[in-house]
């Protein structure tokens, strides 16, 4: 379980999906004066560098961000690179925003942050990167399925939670079902954004099957960049699944499906698709 690191796929199409959705909600969250809290199950690093050998592995990034950037974005994006120009500024041109740096861009002084990471080594990383913050940004190093659960109801009473595990286990998409369950149970009224990698097995689908059985209001949101490969094996796109959704966030997010389908395509099968339930 520990084998995971984000370094090697910072910045991919998959990042790109999550974070401009992330990015969407907490400019949201922003409109009203009253503080809240944005809870990070699991964080990651914080900050990743494109430069470095273990991004450039693979590159991933270069078919994600970098094509983003280069196109001429709608205004939809603009809130996420802003908060990407925020890190370049203050860690270089070669660097990239893991969520905990997204998030930290859209804090206000009353806002709170609280990061789960069990990986000992990004769990350093972020006490590192937070160290002078201590009174705004709680790093805790342990499972955040678990930690969840002390954070929940904030005492704002507002708040989000973002849920995207490395789904290296195949009980993780379980185990976000049972979160979700038992986080909705504490905090009815929050906002949850759970990520998850589209794939030819039958563990994603029945995740959805179950969080849509929960019957609450929903969001969700897909972006496949490929063909799925005949042999069944890699990750052809990814999608978000966004419980109590701002009601502005379908609006802002399916007019430029089709855009960021055809500016991350990988192949001629690329698509991007929305549907919701509003009770």
């Amino acid at each position: 379980m520990l084998s995971y690191r984000h370094a090697f796929h910072a910045g991919n199409h998959a990042d790109v999906l999550k974070h401009w959705v992330y990015s969407l909600v907490l400019d949201y969250f922003n409109q009203k004066d009253k503080p809240y809290w944005v809870i990070d199950t699991h964080a990651g690093a914080g900050i990743y560098r494109l430069d470095s050998a273990v991004a450039n592995k693979t590159a991933e990034y270069l078919a994600g961000i970098a094509k983003l950037q280069q196109a001429a974005a709608p205004e939809a994006f603009a809130s996420y690179l802003q908060a990407i120009a925020a890190t370049h500024a203050s860690s270089g041109q070669d660097t990239y925003p893991g969520s905990p740096c997204i998030a930290d861009h859209f804090l206000r002084a009353d806002d709170k942050l609280r990061l789960f990471e069990l990986h000992p080594a990004d769990a350093a990383l972020l006490e590192q990167q937070f160290s002078a913050r201590k009174r705004q940004v709680v790093i805790q190093a342990k499972d955040g399925f678990e930690g969840i659960k002390a954070c929940l109801p904030p005492p704002s009473k507002r708040a989000m939670v973002l849920i995207d595990p490395p789904y290296e286990v195949k009980d993780d998409y379980m185990r976000v079902v049972d979160c979700i369950k038992d986080s909705l149970k504490r905090f009815a009224t929050g906002t949850y954004l759970i990520w998850y990698p589209r794939l030819q097995r039958p563990e994603p689908q029945l995740m959805l099957d179950k969080l849509r059985s929960l019957n609450t209001d929903y969001l969700h949101i897909c972006l496949d960049v490929q063909q799925a490969s005949s042999d069944g094996f890699g990750m052809h796109g990814s999608g978000m699944w966004v419980i109590n959704p701002p009601w502005t966030l379908r609006q802002s997010v399916e007019p430029q499906l089709d855009w960021l389908a055809q500016t991350l395509a990988q192949d001629a099968h690329a698509r991007a698709w929305c549907e919701g339930q509003q009770r």
